[in-house]
């Protein structure tokens, strides 16, 4: 596969808990990924970034569920609302089982839900499957 073409994908971590931060950061540097990571530690701040222009594009982002201030589901409905911001890949990365959850979610027109407790090797498999999907979708940059 050639990569004269690859682009690498910034990343927007949307997570307030510190341990799970540095652990996909952790992954990211294990697996010699060497992605920007910019971190926000709850969506007030993550929209605040988007708005300003700070976050490079293209970017995935990581989106929590639970957060103080604005959680992920209310992040999403602002960024779905947003024309600037409506075609932002977001893979949702959670503690959340809860079915309701999944379908508000997915309603948003995520591109993932994914359970951390079934990360069973830390946080290094959702990194490999970041790093396949942005070698081989089109991601938008705008």
């Amino acid at each position: 596969m050639s990569d004269n073409n690859y682009k690498p994908a910034t990343i927007l971590l949307v997570e307030d808990d510190d341990i799970d931060a540095m652990g996909v950061e952790r992954a990211f540097k294990k697996l010699k990924i060497g992605n920007p990571i910019v971190r926000a530690k709850d969506g007030v701040i993550a929209l605040e970034l988007l708005k300003s222009g700070s976050i490079d594009k293209p970017y995935i982002m990581l989106l929590d569920l639970n957060m103080p201030r604005m959680g992920g589901l209310e992040l999403l409905a602002e960024l779905r609302n947003d024309k600037n911001l409506k075609n932002s890949v977001v893979f949702v990365l959670t503690t959340s089982k809860d079915d309701e959850d999944k379908l508000a979610a997915y309603d948003k027109n995520i591109a993932g839900y994914i359970v951390k407790e079934k990360l069973q090797h830390g946080f290094d498999e959702l990194v490999k499957l970041l790093d396949h999907y942005w070698r081989i979708v089109e991601l938008p940059d705008n």
